[in-house]
């Protein structure tokens, strides 16, 4: 039944994204037993900076992914580049997206994965004790055998904000030492908070190839981050969009957002080469698909983002500005928590939620105490009413939401 419904949206998918760019360019000798109904269509690329990789301007972030085949799907409709990560369902995620992509001609797709490191305080995106290399090393060693792959394309270091973190000589080190022992072909950085700061650090790095960033049409500062990105560039550092669509909906009133106008916006910026877009349904892909062969902005998709950049409703997307940290008693994790109910409510990804907020200490309901909320937000968020609902999840067990 699987295989019948991917035939069947690829059918439509070719119908629907009409002209000659979707035709097969060429039939490689020796596919693996690949059929030549499953010869992946061209989409329009951009390079990845100085990696060369030629990469369809759609990416598939896995996280929301449930099934292995929807990942050959994706494959089979022309997606190239796929990212995962170790804490994506406690490692099933890489599982499943090598579970799609297995048997096919290796050099036919490109993977990365971000792997975490221990002792990483997420508040303050410092270290909280000595950075082991092996350790590391070690860790993505196992994300390998996940995947069933001898190397990835990508390893990626996550949650890169602070300079002395990038740029941390172990660090480097590992990342070094996975390129030289062939477990990874390139090394990145991605970047939630602090982008800046991460973007420069990993181009004077003289290591890192690419960084994936947080970048949507609410992004603030965006001429100063623009200018960052456009040097990381110019060194050869490839720019690949991720939280593209600022949460993706609204939580209460307004119209909800125009996603085809929020990713036409990103492409505006000819430094990014890529988006990394969370799709988990035939749908979505289909979509994604059909909106990347026409780029330009219509009268009426500027509009939509425009008014819902003027919108009194904050929505979902948390800036991860930080300034609410020290305005809070109790001294909580707030980005990160307010990154855990964009997955829930945004994204619809539990999963993530709940990992999310499983690495944030909250006590109790400690907002319950403060009868009114000291915090101002930037984003105008109700932070208080937001944190009582969604640390609910700590006390979820991770087999109700973990897949």
């Amino acid at each position: 039944m699987e295989n019948n419904n991917r035939r069947e949206f690829l059918k439509k998918s070719i119908l629907a994204i009409s002209g000659a760019a979707l035709l097969p360019s060429n039939l490689r000798s020796g596919m693996n037993g690949v059929s030549p109904e499953n010869v992946r269509p061209e989409l329009p690329t951009r390079i990845l900076g100085k990696t060369g990789i030629n990469t369809p301007l759609i990416s598939m972030g896995t996280s929301g992914a449930t099934a292995s085949g929807f990942v050959r799907s994706a494959y089979e409709a022309g997606i190239k580049l796929f990212f995962s990560a170790t804490y994506y369902g406690e490692g099933n995620n890489e599982k499943l997206v090598g579970e799609g992509l297995r048997e096919l001609p290796r050099d036919s797709f490109v993977v990365g994965t971000a792997v975490p490191s221990d002792g990483m305080d997420m508040r303050s995106g410092t270290f909280t004790k000595p950075f082991d290399s092996q350790a590391y090393i070690s860790k993505a060693e196992q994300s390998l055998k996940r995947f069933g792959l001898d190397y990835v394309d990508f390893f990626l270091f996550p949650y890169a904000g602070k300079r002395e973190v990038v740029l941390n000589e172990e660090v480097l080190k590992a990342m070094e030492l996975l390129k030289k022992q062939g477990k990874t072909r390139f090394v990145g950085i991605a970047s939630h908070s602090d982008t800046e700061e991460a973007l420069k650090a990993a181009t004077d790095s003289g290591v890192f190839e690419m960084a994936m960033i947080a970048y949507n049409y609410k992004t603030s500062n965006l001429e100063s981050l623009n200018s960052v990105i456009a040097k990381a560039r110019k060194a050869g550092i490839g720019i690949v969009a991720m939280k593209t669509t600022a949460g993706a909906m609204r939580q209460k009133s307004g119209p909800p957002i125009n996603i085809d106008a929020a990713l036409k916006w990103i492409f505006r910026n000819e430094n990014i080469s890529s988006i990394v877009s969370g799709m988990s349904s035939f749908e979505e892909l289909q979509k994604n698909l059909v909106m990347i062969q026409n780029l330009k902005m219509s009268d009426q998709e500027l509009k939509d983002l425009n008014l819902a950049d003027m919108s009194a409703e904050p929505g979902l997307y948390c800036r991860q500005c930080r300034k609410c940290i020290p305005q809070c008693p109790n001294n909580l994790d707030i980005p990160t928590i307010m990154r855990s109910y964009m997955y829930a409510y945004g994204y619809k990804n539990s999963s993530q939620a709940w990992h999310t907020i499983a690495n944030v200490e909250i006590s109790g309901r400690p907002c319950e105490k403060c009868e009114v909320c000291r915090i101002n937000c930037t984003a105008g968020f109700d932070i208080k009413n937001k944190i009582l609902d969604i640390s609910r999840l700590k006390d979820v067990p991770s087999e109700f939401v973990i897949a």
